[in-house]
């Protein structure tokens, strides 16, 4: 499912027209991204969990040449699926 067939979906399900499914999508995914940046953890009860994660720096090889070189750390966003989630794909 891409995005055009989210806001489709959100569309028939909340009997409203596609152009207003697209904002409410964007505004959720704005409201989110904006959520994570600031450090915070955004849960949907019964879907889950979106949270940033961190990874640390680390070596790695550069697998043309062969040469070790240095990953930076980095910020990583994350998602948990919640209870209801894992049990309604069982």
């Amino acid at each position: 499912m891409n995005k055009n067939d989210l806001i489709d979906a959100i569309s028939r399900h909340a009997d409203i027209s596609k152009a207003a499914a697209g904002r409410a999508l964007d505004a959720t995914m704005q409201s989110i991204k904006g959520s994570l940046k600031k450090g915070d953890i955004v849960t949907l009860v019964g879907f889950g969990s979106f949270y940033v994660g961190r990874r640390t720096a680390r070596a790695g090889r550069n697998p043309r040449t062969g040469d070790t070189i240095r990953i930076p750390p980095a910020k990583v966003p994350k998602f948990r699926a919640g209870k209801a989630l894992k049990d309604e794909l069982k």
